[in-house]
């Protein structure tokens, strides 16, 4: 595994954890089982990639022969034969109680050697017979944070984050796709609007088969349980590689496809407006056409764009059906021409070896440039965040130094100076001006001191944006979706400060933040006029595959190409940069 599909230093440690963990849990000597967590340690914190280096391993602290021996096997294989031995070895669930807290792999020793647990289920039973307190080690109120912990995690969560799903539904898709007598399958619901978070997955299939197609769903090898199965319908729930989620899966006719795609896509909202319409015709619609009572005849679509000619309107994408005006502005044929994929030139906010990132400078500029982009920024930590290795004012320079360095080789992609840096709890910067003014473009974010109250949050991040140098606002809320909600601000004054400043507003793109949401972003492009960025904030070369979930909630923002820095060529691009 070379070049652009080499693993990165978090898989290889993540491989060396799970094989001490698995020796562990077997029994394994206990130095064997330390010297593999030591050498992930070391791997983790290395400050360059060990599949591209491999002949540095012996300078490496804690890596002996043995150890190293494999590593090397982990970096051509992508696994190690002895972890893969364990796997087949120990039962398949065993390693799932990992995940509990408080259970770590002496715990899952114990439990397994002592008391034949293999399985959760095994595990709850075991507590409630009292059998866990009986066990050196353990006691009553573990044995009953135990049973705390089970319940939790056996809990469905109730939405799930939209790459999530999306990961799901991928292989859903698949093998919906793979069944005889399927002539087309679609996603729908909240999934294709691309929410932020997802409760389950939709899928419209076309076939003229239902009753044989229904029966092979229900028998798809991520099923874990039938909720429903019919001819038009069938729910199940499904686990792939660990997420169970709930997917409807709807049955039509070829012919009923393009109006029952536009029915389940929803929102419930869009549908009324939908409906409203069609009223207004004298018609009534279903998922299966639009029925007209004067002829009692239903017209059939196996076209999506088809249903909505017959309404006398235009395509409306998927990510605009929530009822916001998309009806009126597709009625005075002046829907938002929204940005695409295709747009996009350039990532702004990306972390390297530099910082907490995955990858070397050359390998993200690299893995920019096979995307098709013409420009990407390196924006490490400042100093202040130490927890993520954040940059002195001396490694500062040194990094710019290999960034011009690697500039003059020319790598078909123009590397810009930048950094992260931190706004500090009064709403000064990290770093002082003299250097910051130094940099193609500085990004500045909160990532302290969330429980500030509205008034102190909102002066300081306006202090932030007041700095001449300051281009970029990045992540303005702070949310992490499902984790944390937004800190308290006031974002009409922070939009106002950003349009009296020139700030450039971030949509973070990571998955996890989504950041500005899509209803900020409609809101700041409208009431105040603003303009934005979209960037990963990626930590490794596969996180800028991020971007997609990115321009989907800036077209759901009803964003254009024109409303977005990163779709401008480099030389506008820098122009925008130069505030002062």
């Amino acid at each position: 595994m070379t070049g652009g599909n080499a693993l990165n230093n978090k898989q290889i440690a993540g491989t060396l954890h799970a094989l001490a963990d698995y020796m562990e849990i077997k029994g394994e000597n206990v130095f064997k089982v330390n010297a593999f967590r030591r050498a992930a340690r070391t791997i983790e914190n290395s400050r360059f990639q060990i599949a591209e280096a491999l002949d540095r391993l012996p300078e490496l602290p804690g890596i002996g022969k043995g150890t190293a021996e494999v590593i090397r096997e982990i970096v051509a294989t992508g696994t190690s034969r002895y972890l893969e031995e364990l796997k087949a070895e120990l039962p398949p669930e065993l390693p799932l109680l990992l995940k509990l807290p408080g259970l770590g792999p002496k715990s899952v020793h114990t439990l397994y050697h002592k008391l034949s647990v293999t399985n959760l289920d095994g595990l709850k039973q075991a507590a409630e017979k009292k059998q866990i307190q009986t066990l050196a080690g353990f006691g009553p109120k573990k044995e009953k944070k135990i049973l705390e912990a089970i319940e939790q995690f056996q809990k469905r969560p109730e939405r799930f984050l939209l790459h999530e799903a999306m990961a799901v539904a991928a292989v859903i898709r698949q093998r919906l796709q793979a069944i005889p007598g399927v002539e087309k399958v679609e996603l729908a619901g909240s999934i294709r609007r691309f929410k932020e978070t997802i409760k389950d997955i939709d899928f419209v299939l076309a076939t003229n088969h239902p009753a044989e197609v229904a029966e092979q769903i229900a028998q798809l090898p991520e099923v874990t349980q039938v909720v429903g199965q019919g001819e038009t319908k069938v729910s199940i729930v499904v686990d792939t590689e660990g997420l169970v989620m709930g997917v409807d899966v709807r049955l039509v006719s070829p012919g009923q496809f393009g109006s029952a795609l536009s029915h389940f896509t929803g929102s419930k909202e869009f549908n009324i407006r939908i409906r409203q319409r069609a009223k207004q015709y004298g018609w009534k619609v279903s998922e299966y056409g639009i029925y007209d009572a004067e002829t009692g005849q239903t017209a059939k679509f196996e076209k999506e764009a088809d249903f909505f000619a017959h309404l006398d309107l235009p395509f409306i994408p998927p990510e605009l059906r929530e009822d916001r005006g998309e009806m009126e502005k597709a009625d005075q044929s002046s829907l938002p021409a929204l940005i695409r994929l295709e747009d996009y030139r350039g990532d702004l906010h990306a972390h390297t070896l530099y910082s907490d990132g995955a990858h070397s400078i050359k390998d993200m500029a690299l893995a920019a440039k096979a995307k098709g982009y013409e420009y990407m920024a390196v924006t490490d930590h400042s100093r202040s965040l130490k927890v993520a290795g954040g940059l002195t004012v001396d490694e500062v320079y040194e990094q710019w130094e290999e960034i011009d360095r690697l500039n003059r080789e020319g790598l078909g992609i123009q590397i810009l100076k930048g950094a992260e840096v931190d706004i500090l709890a009064d709403g000064t910067l990290d770093y002082p001006d003299d250097l910051l003014k130094q940099m193609d473009l500085v990004i500045a974010s909160v990532h302290t001191q969330f429980r500030q109250d509205e008034a102190t949050m909102t002066r300081r991040i306006i202090r932030a944006m007041e700095n001449p140098y300051v281009n970029i606002l990045a992540h303005p809320t702070g949310r992490l979706l499902l984790r944390r909600d937004a800190y308290a601000v006031d974002v009409d004054r922070l939009f106002q400060a950003a349009r009296e400043t020139g700030t450039i507003l971030e949509l973070n793109a990571n998955p996890h933040r989504l950041d500005l949401n899509d209803r900020l972003l409609k809101k700041a492009k409208e009431e105040y006029g603003l303009t934005f960025t979209i960037n990963t904030d990626a930590h490794s070369t596969a996180e800028y595959d991020s971007i997609i979930y990115g321009i989907a909630t800036a077209r759901r923002g009803w964003l254009e190409k024109e409303d977005v820095i990163n779709a401008y060529p480099l030389e506008r691009l820098k122009a925008v940069l130069k505030k002062i």
